[in-house]
């Protein structure tokens, strides 16, 4: 099986090089690969996973192209397509999932968006809905409502949908909560502090420790992390096992109830560095399970 990454990191993250030794343990015979190497078998592996392709959303075209070149994919190609667009936040609030309030704003909607009374009422985000990171994505106050309109008409005018979303103060002081599973199962939590910079010039950054730390994210997390993903199966047509990796990054809401952030099913960071050394096998058996699913 082949591993998928991109060409200025061909073998991957540092936080990945356990796979290979995992896998190893259980059998299966795998390597990195570049995911737009033509001289690699894609097509005629027996699986091969997402992990690594952190170019793809400036190439995105070309990259689900790809995608839907490979037969054996994990996570598959449809779902790559569907969770590439953030607007799959929307879907998910109409299926029920509590999800932070997000307005899309197409780049035909700019007039409603100049005249909306709402956009200014408290700290917001605008951000592309094609994207990864904080890339592309501002935070603004009520006062910048011209800043927010300038940044909205420049991502307008590349012909890029937006999102703008209430901006949540809690990642300020306790981050965002990430869960991640392998197979649909949970694996390990870790916290995430805030990417984006204060819309405020002179507030300082939040203080949550150096980069990102492990954490046991307590019970009403992880059942919204699950509703999310048995949602999320429903909308595609798939169960909920079959996502072979997700991670869904959670935040705390006024009142305090979780809510949905973004749900990465394409080539998330997992963190392996900062979770139990079990962690990478966990991934190694749900790709043994992947494997004999396919095979059967």
């Amino acid at each position: 099986m082949l591993l998928a990454t991109y060409s200025d990191m061909p073998e991957s993250h540092e936080d990945e090089r356990s796979l290979l030794a995992a896998l190893d343990e259980l059998g299966i015979d795998s390597r990195w690969a570049v995911w737009d190497s033509p001289a690699e078998p894609f097509e005629t592996a027996d699986l091969v996973v997402l992990r690594s392709t952190w170019d793809y959303t400036s190439r995105m075209k070309e990259f689900v192209d790809w995608c839907e070149s490979v037969p054996a994919l994990a996570n598959p190609a449809r779902v790559v397509r569907w969770n590439s667009d953030k607007r799959y936040l929307a879907e998910l609030a109409e299926a029920g999932v509590s999800v932070t309030p997000t307005r899309v704003v197409e780049p035909g909607d700019q007039a409603r968006a100049d005249d909306d009374p709402e956009l200014p009422e408290r700290e917001f985000v605008v951000k592309p809905t094609v994207g990864a990171g904080s890339r592309g994505a501002a935070r603004f106050l009520p006062e910048q409502r011209e800043r927010a309109l300038l940044h909205l008409r420049s991502l307008h005018d590349e012909g890029i949908p937006a999102l703008v979303q209430p901006y949540q103060p809690v990642v300020d002081r306790e981050g965002e909560t990430a869960l991640v599973f392998f197979g649909g199962v949970y694996s390990h939590g870790f916290v995430k502090g805030p990417l984006l910079d204060p819309a405020d010039d002179a507030a300082g950054s939040a203080d949550l420790g150096k980069g990102p730390f492990a954490t046991d994210p307590a019970p009403e997390l992880r059942r919204v992390a699950e509703d999310v993903l048995d949602a999320t199966g429903q909308l595609l047509g798939v169960a909920r096992y079959e996502f072979l990796y997700a991670r869904v990054d959670l935040v705390r809401g006024d009142d305090g109830d979780p809510m949905l952030l973004e749900l990465e099913l394409i080539e998330p960071r997992l963190n392996f560095l900062l979770a139990d050394r079990a962690a990478p096998l966990r991934f190694a058996s749900a790709v043994r399970a992947e494997l004999a699913r396919r095979a059967s």
